[in-house]
C-alpha cells in the first residue's frame, strides 16, 4: 500500500518542477523606486505570466502584466527618454511608465524615439536577471 502513496508524491513533485516565480530589479535612487519584472508558472504546461511591478515608495506601488510568453527566455529591454519615465519593449509590443503615479501604457505604435538603452531583464542559466547597459547613465 506505500508503493501507490510514494508514486502519487513523486507524480506530484514532478508535475510541481515547472512551476513557480522569480522577480529581478532595477533599483533607482536607492531603494525606494524600483522597476521589478516578475515571471509565474503556476503549472508546467501555463505559459510564464511576466508582471511589472512600479515602485516609488511612499507613492504608488502598481503591478501591471506584460503579454504572457511560452518559452522560458524571457527578454524585456529598458530605455529612458527622460528622468523617471521607462520605455519597454518586449518583443514586438512597447510599453511606458512613469514612477511618480506608476502608471502603465501600451503603445498602439512603437515610439519613434525610446531613449537611452538603461539595460534589459533576461532569462541566464534558467535565472531571471536584470542587466544594466555599460553606457547607461543610471
Amino acid at each position: 500500500m506505500r508503493l501507490p502513496a510514494a508514486l502519487g508524491t513523486a507524480a506530484l513533485a514532478a508535475l510541481l518542477v515547472g512551476c513557480g516565480s522569480e522577480t529581478a530589479s532595477f533599483m533607482i535612487d536607492g531603494n525606494d523606486k524600483a522597476l521589478t519584472l516578475e515571471r509565474i508558472k503556476e503549472y508546467p504546461w501555463n505559459d510564464w505570466e511576466l508582471e511589472l511591478i512600479v515602485r516609488n515608495n511612499p507613492d504608488c506601488q502598481r503591478r501591471h502584466k506584460l503579454k504572457p510568453t511560452g518559452s522560458d527566455a524571457v527578454k524585456v529591454e529598458l530605455y529612458s527618454p527622460e528622468p523617471y519615465v521607462f520605455i519597454l519593449r518586449q518583443g514586438k509590443r512597447w510599453y511606458v511608465t512613469e514612477m511618480k503615479s506608476c502608471q502603465f501604457q501600451l503603445f498602439k505604435e512603437v515610439p519613434p524615439e525610446p531613449g537611452k538603452s538603461v539595460g534589459h531583464f533576461n532569462t541566464k542559466d534558467g535565472k531571471l536577471k536584470f542587466v544594466l547597459d555599460p553606457q547607461s547613465p543610471s
